[in-house]
């Protein structure tokens, strides 16, 4: 017995002794969630199901995170019996539908088991998050593994099939079957795609979509593509595909069966699904590829690695989860945990890890966010900055790496304004910069985020010789602060949806900050003692607060108003004591005042609130017993639990209404990195690195 088959039946015997003997209502660990990740690994490999279908699994439609569905069916024979298990809302003839008894989610494992016949079925859908291997993180594939037990001696089949969805169009795909030895692999193209092109709805179309299986120890594989009511049919009918396939043609599937023969302890098998672009990210008019292409440069070697790496990936995810959760809940508890879990997946699959496609060259490694769902930009400077606990926690190397391809493009001198640039690019992977000086205008917003961001790099990882590069670059930035950070003309904030306003007091204290940040990280003392004058005017002599003095106001001297000030947070986390200890207790005490009926709204003009602001606000301003702090969690906890919502965790939501509860427009963005901020406070880098292969 190999050493995937031991580490398969642990791990899911494990799982297995949790299942309810009787078949009643399916349990949901740790909680039903408005989606489930399924395959997220980057911007255009990001499948999830919604929560609300779970409960017909087996006719349940996986969907793209924008909302389009995706076709991926699982099926079983146990006995000659025939179950969908997964994924096929239209079954084959003498098709049983599979009983759901329980659906788990972990930061990087989504579990569903099922009931069919004498058998139980565990699918297991991994996406490996790996935050010290840079190889394994860029691999554009998530597996799925189905395993099979029996109370009596069975005869098992499983299958799994995709089609042309995931190419992002219909009617024009070519379709490969390349030799890959004992790996048998299907490659969908879209014919004549142009290079960094997608579709309306956000899904690449110049790329591969692989979908692949190997035998297990255990089991006989048999692939076949064509209709999917004759694939399927066949498999029904026999357990096995047979046949030449036929040329491809619109709608057709490509589907691996595996017939495990009899089974009555723990047997499983794997599946490899990914997306594959050679040209990742358009950096400047330079390509960049995958990270993994220096070692794997085809998609079929790469896949063939992939599940090659299966033991190792998952045994670094099994770390990964339990580190997580035990250090969640001792942050902040079992509801902290929850969040967390659900968050991880969804940042880091927000990004690539690339190097220069010409040289393969490994030393110079770039990594691209999209800004998924709202604007689609690149390396959006403010949704960095949310996102920034969750890297400052597991490898804080990645703050510096979203920062580098900004940086190189501001010290080119083709951004001439004299605050920083809002983005790299309007449109994902297009990083092409912003020569036209047409970018976003966020003057204070970005320039403060920039210095706040490199000083966290340079703290958490001890590397200050990375920005001392910088340095001239980033001087004139900290005098825009100088001039503009507490006069602030008329201007849009992060929140750009609430509109532009001037003197807004959470944007002068982020001002605030990025100046002491500044001062602390060259050791500029004119830069810190400035930002400690932004703070006692702001504070201290009332510019920023309400004359009663009980909270901070959206806008100076606008009384009847308030604001969620999370830009006191990384004045927290650096330890730069900017702000008295009496600013952050009086939003403690205020927070729960303000509190709608679903949770904080972000200031006085919106009825929603943001949970990565939420999560900022409490980890700053926790409150006595950390009271407040447990009111934004629990509040979050809430709203990703109440089956409301069926979009990939929003960090938007409605807190007051007819609407209390449900999600506002964003679906699936990286800034819910941004609730690590408590967890963050615990220190950076909390995350081992044993396992990078």
């Amino acid at each position: 017995m190999n050493s995937r088959s031991i580490f398969l039946i642990v791990i899911n015997l494990v799982f297995l002794c949790k299942l309810r003997i009787v078949h009643g209502a399916p349990t949901f660990n740790p909680l039903r969630p408005p989606s489930y990740p399924l395959a997220v690994r980057n911007p255009y490999l990001s499948a999830w199901l919604p929560g609300n279908q779970t409960a017909n699994l087996p006719s349940a439609t996986p969907k793209f995170w924008a909302g389009q569905n995706l076709t991926w069916a699982v099926l079983a024979r146990v006995d000659g019996v025939a179950y969908s298990l997964f994924g096929v809302p239209s079954a084959p003839n003498n098709t049983v539908s599979a009983t759901l008894l329980e659906a788990t989610y972990t930061a990087t494992h989504t579990t569903f088991a099922l009931a069919a016949g004498a058998a139980t079925f565990r699918l297991d859908f991994l996406s490996p998050v790996s935050p010290h291997d840079y190889v394994r993180q860029s691999l554009p594939f998530s597996y799925l593994t189905v395993s099979a037990s029996s109370n009596r001696s069975s005869r098992i089949q499983i299958y799994s099939d995709v089609d042309e969805t995931w190419t992002g169009q219909s009617g024009n795909t070519v379709a490969e079957a390349p030799a890959a030895g004992q790996t048998s692999v299907f490659q969908l193209t879209t014919a004549n795609a142009v290079v960094y092109s997608q579709n309306p709805t956000n899904q690449a179309l110049w790329g591969q979509v692989i979908f692949a299986s190997r035998p297990s120890s255990s089991s006989k594989l048999t692939s076949k593509s064509g209709r999917a009511s004759f694939v399927r049919g066949q498999f029904v009918s026999s357990g096995a595909l047979r046949g030449a396939s036929p040329a491809y043609a619109a709608k057709d599937v490509v589907g691996h069966a595996h017939d495990l023969g009899s089974v009555s302890t723990e047997q499983s098998v794997t599946f490899a699904i990914g997306y594959t672009r050679e040209e990742e990210v358009n950096y400047l008019g330079n390509a960049r590829t995958g990270y993994y292409r220096a070692t794997y440069p085809d998609p079929v070697s790469a896949v063939v690695h992939f599940l090659d790496d299966y033991v190792a990936a998952a045994t670094e995810s099994q770390s990964v989860d339990s580190i997580l959760e035990s250090r969640a809940v001792e942050a902040a508890g079992t509801n902290y945990s929850d969040i967390l879990a659900l968050s991880t997946r969804q940042a880091w699959g927000s990004i690539d890890v690339t190097i220069p496609n010409d040289t393969l060259d490994t030393n110079d490694i770039l990594v691209f966010m999209k800004e998924i769902s709202s604007d689609g930009n690149v390396n959006t400077i403010d949704v960095i900055y949310p996102a920034f606990p969750i890297f400052y926690v597991m490898n804080p190397e990645y703050i510096r790496l979203l920062l580098e391809p900004v940086l190189r493009y501001l010290a080119t001198g083709r951004w001439t304004q004299p605050y920083v640039i809002h983005d790299i690019g309007s449109s994902y992977p297009n990083a092409i910069g912003h020569d036209d000086q047409k970018a976003e205008p966020q003057p204070v917003e970005e320039t403060a985020n920039l210095l706040i961001l490199v000083y966290t790099y340079s703290l958490a990882s001890g590397n200050t010789a990375w920005a001392n590069q910088y340095r001239t670059l980033l001087q004139p930035y900290a005098d825009y602060l100088v001039t503009n950070g507490l006069n602030i003309p008329s201007q849009l904030s992060t929140d750009d949806g609430a509109g532009p306003l001037a003197n807004q007091t959470n944007l002068a204290i982020k001002a605030a900050v990025g100046l002491t940040a500044f001062g602390r990280l060259f050791s500029q003392p004119r830069y810190t003692e400035i930002g400690f004058q932004y703070s006692d005017a702001l504070y201290a002599q009332g510019l920023g607060t309400d004359t009663g003095k009980t909270h901070f106001l959206l806008q100076y001297g606008l009384n009847g108003s308030y604001t969620t000030a999370f830009n006191l947070y990384p004045d927290t986390l650096l330890k730069l004591g900017t702000f008295p200890p009496a600013a952050f207790a009086m939003q403690a005490a205020f927070y729960p005042t303000a509190r709608a009926e679903a949770g904080v709204p972000l200031d006085n003009r919106v009825n929603w609130g943001k949970t990565d602001w939420m999560l900022f606000a409490g980890a700053s301003s926790p409150g006595p017993d950390n009271a407040t702090r447990e009111l934004f969690i629990n509040d979050i906890h809430a709203f990703i639990s109440n089956g409301l919502n069926t979009a990939p965790f929003s960090d938007r939501y409605t807190v007051n209404g007819i609407n209390a509860g449900k999600y506002l427009s964003f679906r699936a963005r990286p800034v819910v990195g941004g609730h690590f901020a408590v967890l963050a406070l615990e220190g950076s880098g909390l995350f081992p690195s044993q396992y990078v292969m």
